[in-house]
């Protein structure tokens, strides 16, 4: 695909890009629907990526063409306004949120093309934002703060795109390294690398079905746990211990309770995932996996039928460690931990036997931990940052 962004960026501008941006996609590994409410979070960059080829231009015009939806978009920086264009969307929210918090923008013109998977829980969205916020920061000259970055492509989401999300996934894109797990305190935004367990792989699991956060139930979750949140007098359910929700929890109604202790006993669950993964506990994070998705499916209930079949077709090979659904949920993608040496044979067991039980086509990634967002030479021979 990055091939395909530059032939692309030549075909329609006539030379090779000035700058090229690689922003990958995520996988959590475990700790979802804990970032709303200040918790802990365990995602890796993944090696799927959005490409972005470009180069400055001396006035305000942005021009961008999409490989993806076969669709250009050309607006002024003077006049950036919202028409529900849906990718379009997160373009335009990018350069008013940059434009917003006072930074002075120059136009470009550039090429976008990736193979994350869209709408698939692995971050396609927040490549997006980073990598358009890293193309901006080149072209115009700004400085590179990977967490000052990810707030504000997070405010894109909250107040341009109308979506409430956390800020893990733009918080990976913009501080992962090339050889770890990354720990999130989403509170402090503390950052902590944790390094795979020796021997295994990370195996993404897409079942092929999709989910649009804006119309699921992903908002409703989350005033389920704000509504938690402020029975037990606290900011945010991270607050909250295990102990002091079950002296409460009988007070709360059925949906509520549920919802809450989900997201305590999760947050636990992730701590104890990253000290496994220190200690190269590989079958102790595995167990965790499980545990969390259990936890998704019957307390958040926010799995689905094809979510479930394909946790459990790859709990059922002898080379699974561990398998939970990953991302908002609803459909979209599940991972797994696998022993390294099995992964192929997992990868097409799984995909076969998801097929049959389900007659739908997964896509099967044995990932690898990658680096966050950065701006490379479009030859690739240098990195700019």
């Amino acid at each position: 695909m990055k091939e395909h962004v530059l032939q692309e960026f030549k075909v329609r501008y006539g030379s090779r890009p000035e700058f090229l941006v690689q922003a990958p996609g995520r996988v959590n590994l475990i700790g979802e629907h804990t970032d709303y409410n200040d918790g802990f979070v365990l995602p890796m960059a993944i090696d799927r990526f959005i490409w972005i080829a470009l180069r400055p231009r001396t006035d305000r015009r942005f021009e961008l063409y999409s490989i993806d939806y076969d669709a250009t978009l050309v607006f002024d920086l003077e006049h950036v306004e919202r028409s529900d264009q849906g990718w379009a969307e997160y373009v335009k929210g990018v350069a008013w949120a940059l434009q917003e918090a006072g930074h002075a923008l120059s136009g470009w013109e550039g090429v976008i093309g990736g193979n994350v998977p869209i709408g698939a829980g692995l971050s396609s969205s927040a490549a997006l934002e980073m990598g358009l916020e890293r193309a901006f920061a080149v072209t115009s000259g700004l400085s590179w703060d990977p967490t000052a970055m990810a707030l504000l492509a997070q405010r894109v989401d909250h107040r341009w795109v109308g979506i409430n999300s956390g800020i893990m996934d733009q918080m990976v894109v913009g501080h992962a390294s090339g050889d770890a797990a990354v720990l999130i305190d989403c509170r402090s935004l503390e950052i902590t690398r944790v390094p795979l367990p020796g021997n295994t792989r990370v195996v993404v699991m897409d079942t092929g079905t999709r989910r649009g956060l804006v119309d699921s139930a992903y908002n409703e979750r989350r005033r389920d746990c704000e509504r938690a949140a402020e029975f037990f007098g606290v900011k945010a359910l991270r607050d909250v211990d295990l102990e002091t929700f079950e002296a409460g929890a009988d007070e709360l109604d059925y949906v509520t309770r549920r919802r809450a202790r989900h997201v305590i006993t999760e947050n636990t669950r992730t701590l104890a995932a990253a000290d496994a993964m220190r200690t190269d506990n590989a079958r102790r994070l595995g167990e965790l996996m499980n545990a969390s998705h259990e936890s998704l499916r019957t307390d958040y209930e926010v799995s689905s039928r094809e979510l479930d079949v394909i946790v459990t077709v790859a709990r059922a090979h002898p080379a699974c460690l561990g398998a939970r659904m990953t991302g908002a949920g609803f459909g979209g993608c599940a991972v797994a931990l696998v022993e390294a040496e099995q992964a192929t044979d997992f990868a097409k067991t799984v995909a076969a036997d998801y097929a049959a039980e389900t007659h739908l086509t997964p896509q099967v990634y044995i990932c690898r931990p990658t680096r966050g967002v950065h701006v490379v030479a479009p030859d690739g021979t240098s990195s700019f940052d």
